[in-house]
């Protein structure tokens, strides 16, 4: 079945991305929340449209994730965790705690637009991806420390 997004699905697609879909996924989860939009001959003509019409604001966007990334940096993070005597942490580090000790560092970034590679749930260093724009991902490094 194929759809045509209305949001940035993470894993899925990008807003106004035509994917092709299972159709129970489709018609009983996408569809019904907004989040997409059958890809018929006539939807598809209508978001070309807009796209075309959105193209400058879709550069300003980009050029705003670009600055973003660009004035992130090389930033290392601390986050601190109670732990254990072996180094493990109780609990694991979250998005949300990315979030918050970047919008401290004066950045402000959505904690769905972080993820990360591994589950972080010891004491270390570990690697953050912010997906910024569908062309701008940028690495963020931090370290656990124990409180």
């Amino acid at each position: 079945m194929e759809i045509i997004l209305r949001q940035d699905i993470q894993g899925l697609g990008y807003q106004n991305d035509i994917v092709e879909v299972k159709a129970g996924y489709g018609r009983n989860y996408l569809i019904p929340q907004g989040f997409a939009m059958l890809a018929s001959e006539s939807n598809k003509k209508m978001v070309a449209e807009n796209i075309k019409q959105a193209s400058h604001k879709a550069a300003k966007i980009k050029q705003d994730a670009e600055d973003l990334a660009k004035s992130i940096g090389n930033v290392v993070l601390e986050i601190g965790a109670k732990a254990g005597e072996s180094g493990k942490i109780f609990g694991a580090i979250t998005t949300l705690q990315i979030s918050d000790a970047l919008r401290n560092k004066g950045f402000e970034v959505d904690r769905k637009k972080i993820s990360f590679n591994t589950a972080v749930k010891e004491v270390g260093e570990y690697v953050a991806t912010i997906d910024l724009h569908r062309e701008v991902k940028h690495e963020v490094n931090f370290k656990v420390i124990a409180e």
